[in-house]
């Protein structure tokens, strides 16, 4: 008798992570991998960054490819989609970790700064958000990225914080739009979280100060962050539904 050994009556689980070639999309990419999901690597341009996050994977005996797209270009993440099904079968994760940040105070950003923000954190979202809607099996998960500067309201992040509270608001409303799908649609909002994106810039005294900030005394880590998407994709995270997680250690 084989049959009770055979895993061919779990369908393997696939999961689309956009921004997966860094930081905490790349560390949410390979955590899902160690979870046992196939691993659809989507980044903009940074294909070698790309390449080593599915070599992280398949090195670690996972499964994983890389695909680029635009995700604002809805041309090209219905292409995502598409590439996604034709490697692994269907979709049942998209967590959208890809953005973009600029920061000034409101008097002298820059419009063209709130522009490429407004393009791939809102219509970003959104593009994914409506492919992920079409497209998730049932159990599935969407996971969107806004922030905990939406609560810290620190000067200098109106622009950005403006396109993550549009994000709180689609990801609440995609939640209840997909009533009767058995698919669960949350935001997780960081804190100061390690990451390229956030120290560019920064010196080591904002840097420590920040750090000191939360009640744990510490800068979040991506891989932090990976765990929280780790257990709102998973079973575990089922009857969390429409809400905004904030994984900040605190600060907000």
């Amino acid at each position: 008798m084989t049959e009770h050994s055979s895993t061919s009556h779990t369908p393997r689980r696939v999961a689309v992570v956009t921004g997966g070639s860094r930081g905490i999309g790349r560390e949410s990419a390979e955590r899902l991998a160690a979870d046992g999901y196939a691993v659809v690597v989507n980044y903009a341009g940074n294909e070698a960054e790309a390449d080593k996050t599915v070599a992280a994977i398949t090195g670690a005996g996972g499964e994983a490819i890389a695909v680029r797209a635009d995700v604002a270009d809805e041309t090209e993440v219905a292409a995502l989609f598409d590439a996604t099904e034709s490697a692994f079968g269907g979709v049942d994760v998209v967590v959208h970790a890809a953005g973009v940040m600029a920061l000034a105070p409101l008097v002298d950003l820059d419009l063209d700064a709130l522009d490429r923000m407004h393009r791939t954190n809102i219509r970003g979202t959104f593009v994914v958000d409506q492919q992920a809607a079409r497209r998730l099996r049932a159990g599935g998960a969407l996971i969107n990225f806004s922030s905990s500067v939406l609560a810290l309201a620190i000067p200098g992040y109106s622009a950005y914080a403006a396109t993550k509270g549009a994000v709180e608001a689609m990801t609440l409303i995609v939640a209840r739009e997909l009533r009767g799908r058995d698919v669960t649609v949350n935001a997780v909002a960081p804190g100061p979280t390690a990451t390229a994106l956030f120290l560019d810039g920064k010196d080591e005294e904002t840097i420590a100060r920040m750090a000191a900030q939360p009640p744990l005394e510490r800068l979040g880590t991506p891989r932090d962050i990976a765990e929280v998407v780790s257990f709102l994709a998973g079973p575990a995270g089922r009857w969390v539904n429409g809400q905004v997680l904030r994984a900040n250690g605190g600060i907000a």
